[in-house]
């Protein structure tokens, strides 16, 4: 299926890690020109090479995310690199494990910045270039926290689901300009995070990480971790003319691991 979006300019954040050099790599696979960034230079680099590897182009910039006000500077250098940005995917870090209860204003303020309002600013930037070009994707990776709350990730399931209420609302004021605006909801794919997050769990309960992911993977129906691939595949798709029909969507893409309806 070709997914008409060769030669579309794709901005992805994060894409140092492991879901972001996924999508990079799935997006330059069908023929879009990819600025990634993130502001590790060494894993943009492993990134750029996994696309030129895969047949594609990576240009890679190297930018703090979570300040807002060196984002304008990012979409400019970004223009300046490929021109108008058709398609943004939005994907900020997430913040450590956490209660809900009892977290200090100024650690609700600090994650709201580094993780709500670079979303905000990011697309406000792009939209201009995407009505004019009457074309454009807003993808929005979260969590699966917000549709089933994960415990011990307080912080992480209530910003998160902002960034749903947030992308939903915008699809509807946009969609009549040919843009779509939709969220991705990672399950549990093997990255670095998973790794991390299976860590904290072992050690709060004094076991094996080991043990702890094999239960995990007990509780999907497919009984595994998804490979980040099947995650940039699905973005990809998203991103592309087929899917002009697709907005104010939250598309699972979890083996089946999120127990409702």
């Amino acid at each position: 299926m070709d997914l008409g979006i060769t030669g579309r300019v794709a901005l992805v954040l994060n894409a140092g890690g492991g879901l972001g050099s996924a999508i990079a790599v799935a997006l330059a696979r069908e023929g879009a020109t990819v600025i990634g960034c993130g502001s590790n230079a060494g894993r943009l680099e492993l990134t750029a090479q996994r696309v030129s590897d895969a047949g594609g182009t990576m240009t890679p910039l190297v930018a703090d995310l979570t300040d807002v006000g060196a984002l304008d500077d990012l979409v400019s250098s970004a223009k300046q690199h490929a021109g108008p940005i058709s398609i943004l995917v939005n994907m900020t870090g997430g913040p450590p494990p956490s209660a809900t209860a009892g977290v200090a204003v100024s650690s609700w303020q600090r994650h709201f910045e580094s993780m709500v309002l670079p979303v905000f600013r990011l697309t406000d930037l792009v939209l201009p270039d995407m009505r004019e070009q009457r074309w454009g994707r807003v993808i929005t990776s979260t969590s699966s926290g917000v549709i089933a709350p994960i415990p011990n990730l307080g912080i992480s399931n209530t910003l998160r689901s902002t960034l749903v209420g947030w992308s939903k609302s915008l699809s509807a004021e946009i969609g009549r300009d040919g843009i779509t605006a939709n969220v991705v909801l990672p399950g549990r794919i093997a990255t670095g995070r998973i790794v991390s997050l299976d860590s904290a769990k072992a050690e709060r309960e004094g076991r094996r990480v080991e043990d702890v992911a094999a239960e995990s993977m007990g509780k999907i129906p497919v009984g595994r971790y998804g490979d980040p691939a099947e995650y940039g595949d699905v973005i990809a798709f998203l991103a592309s003319e087929r899917a002009s029909y697709i907005t104010g969507s939250v598309v699972r893409v979890d083996g089946g691991m999120i127990p409702s309806i």
